[in-house]
């Protein structure tokens, strides 16, 4: 009897073995003493009652190792988001760099390529009015950092100073005041001193400096957006679902069992709702980005616009030099005839050369680019990159869950964790976002509540496409009331002749102006240089002098055709009313 019962019970002390109960640890004490010491850990199962994250079975691990693999679930969740994004912010942040370089070189290489030309070519009469360059490119470079500068405007107010110049110096038997050279300078747009050549270079290089700086700015909102949308804070949901895919496996005895490759994508797909909420305004950065890209390396190409700033001038120069006697004959019709320059000695030979000063640049002469640096192979580095960030987010947790240390292969159905022990994974996986995540069976995501950072986020990639886009079109978002189409097409700029059209004579016609200048004018400074020649402050728009009186204002500050055409009706009412009184007091007469 008593050898039968020993039996029994030798017997049911196998079974429990069996069972898992008197199963060693040492594969679990192994791997986590790696990363946490040993002191907590059991040597064999033990009850599973304490547990709050695991299946309450027997298990190799204490509340104290439940807590730390908890935490250390959470640090692995984010260190992996971590690594898969990487490379989004190592391309936003050296391709921003590296146009950012490149860009700037090559304003400063198109600025040091023009004064050595400009020196080189016109000498002293170069030299006396380099600031009017100089202040050119400072606006330029001043709009690419971000400025608040109309292009239309720096470039209308350097061909307004440019002009003015340039008609003196085409006229050097005459005296001209400030005053005289202001009115060239008002009614440039009906002179068309410069011909065609202020209109094709603003549209150049404002399509391409919009498109630079855009591309720049958003490759800088790039990285921001990338590195705000992957600071996360993990939820306790998000957390317990993390723990009991990754380390319950270990608590049960069996850390080298790997989670299935369906509850990891619940998992992470629950943990990332929000982010997969950023696909679809990601996908329209990242296709504007692209266009952007391909216009700056094709008809908004950056490095021939920054070339062709030194040879358009010099071909608007010329232009003005070959008709300076027609235009001369316009101005002295519509300002008056200066006052003679007094006892002027024989020009010397370098004045008496001054015609073949005036003259365009062959290819070979054009300014060089920046060396070392290519626009197509940045234009192309920069596509091959973005081609895969599309859809970055929502294919981010099978990202992380491709990952062999991270979930089983999908191929492997049966042998991995499911959950609660070794086996196949039965639950369908959920669909993308945060509104498919009320039937996750992984954890439980409150959809009613639209997480605000993603909003913002959502709200930042909507700013910048709408940046991307308007640059697609060479316009600035920042300063879309400006017309990039239109500008100085004709002369100085577009809206100084809708300003000033109607007082000026028309060419066709002879009969002096009612706002002619007197002949004698007052004489010019001693150094030259008339004040609006001198360098000013152009910080602020207080700053900066209105030579048109009013010329920088917007169209916004225009009457709008429904209102012009009711002055013109009232103004035909009341002339109708007088012709009437008039034919009326005449009836009386008679």
């Amino acid at each position: 009897m008593r050898m039968r019962m020993m039996k029994v019970l030798l017997c049911l002390i196998a079974l429990w073995g069996a069972a898992g109960g008197a199963r060693s640890c040492g594969e679990s004490r192994r791997v986590y003493g790696e990363k946490h010491g040993l002191n907590t850990a059991p040597h064999t199962h033990i009850s599973g009652e304490h547990l709050r994250l695991c299946p309450r079975d027997y298990t190799c691990c204490s509340s104290l190792m439940e807590d730390t693999l908890a935490h250390q679930s959470e640090a692995d969740f984010l260190s992996a988001v971590q690594d898969t994004s990487q490379f989004l912010l190592t391309t936003f942040a050296q391709r921003h760099r590296k146009f950012d370089e490149f860009f700037r070189e090559l304003m400063d290489v198109a600025e040091k390529s023009m004064n050595q030309m400009f020196t080189q070519t016109y000498g002293h009469l170069y030299t006396q009015n380099a600031h009017i360059f100089q202040q050119l490119f400072t606006d330029l470079r001043r709009y690419y950092t971000g400025g608040r500068v109309s292009l239309a405007e720096v470039l209308s107010d350097f061909w307004a100073g440019l002009v003015e110049r340039v008609f003196a110096l085409v006229n050097p038997q005459y005296q001209f005041s400030e005053e005289y050279l202001e009115c060239v300078s008002k009614h440039a747009e009906q002179l068309r001193p410069f011909g065609d050549v202020p209109h094709k270079l603003h549209i150049q290089v404002s399509r391409a400096l919009t498109a630079a700086r855009s591309l720049v700015q958003s490759l800088a909102a790039g990285r921001d957006i990338v590195n705000k949308a992957t600071k996360l804070t993990v939820g306790s949901e998000c957390v317990r679902a993390l723990m009991r895919q990754w380390f319950c496996p270990l608590c049960r005895g069996l850390p080298s069992l790997k989670p299935c490759h369906s509850l990891c994508l619940n998992v992470m797909k629950g943990c990332l709702a929000n982010q997969a909420d950023l696909d679809s305004e990601w996908n329209n950065f990242i296709d504007a980005l692209m266009a952007v890209v391909q216009k700056l390396g094709g008809p908004f190409h950056f490095e021939l616009a920054t070339d062709s700033i030194a040879v358009k001038v010099s071909e608007g120069i010329m232009h003005m030099q070959e008709n300076s006697i027609t235009i001369s004959a316009k101005v002295f019709q519509g300002c008056g005839i200066p006052r003679p320059t007094p006892a002027r000695n024989k020009r010397s030979p370098r004045e008496r050369d001054g015609k073949r000063a005036f003259r365009t640049y062959s290819t070979e002469e054009k300014p060089t680019t920046a060396s070392g640096t290519n626009l197509d192979r940045l234009v192309e580095e920069l596509q091959e990159r973005l081609r895969p960030m599309r859809g970055f987010w929502v294919a981010l947790p099978h990202t992380i869950c491709n990952d062999e240390h991270k979930a089983a292969d999908v191929t492997v159905e049966d042998r991995c964790w499911n959950g609660q022990t070794r086996g196949r994974y039965l639950p369908s996986v959920t669909a993308d976002g945060l509104v498919n995540q009320i039937n996750n069976p992984e954890m439980e995501v409150d959809v009613t509540q639209p997480d605000v950072k993603t909003r913002q986020l959502i709200m930042e990639l909507r700013v910048a496409v709408n940046r991307l886009r308007h640059a697609q079109n060479g316009r600035d978002a920042d300063l879309i009331d400006s017309d990039v189409e239109g500008g100085s097409g004709s002369g100085v700029g577009a809206e100084v002749g809708e300003r000033f059209s109607e007082d000026w004579p028309a060419y066709s016609s002879f009969s002096p102006p009612r706002n002619t200048l007197p002949v004698n004018d007052r004489p010019r400074p001693h150094d030259g240089l008339r004040p609006r020649d001198r360098p000013r402050p152009r910080d602020t728009p207080n700053n900066k002098r209105d030579r048109l009186n009013g010329r920088a204002r917007s169209d916004a500050g225009r009457p709008s055709p429904p209102l012009l055409l009711l002055l013109f009706l009232l103004l035909l009412t009341v002339c109708s009313h007088s012709l009437r009184l008039a034919a009326f007091n005449g009836d009386q007469s008679l």
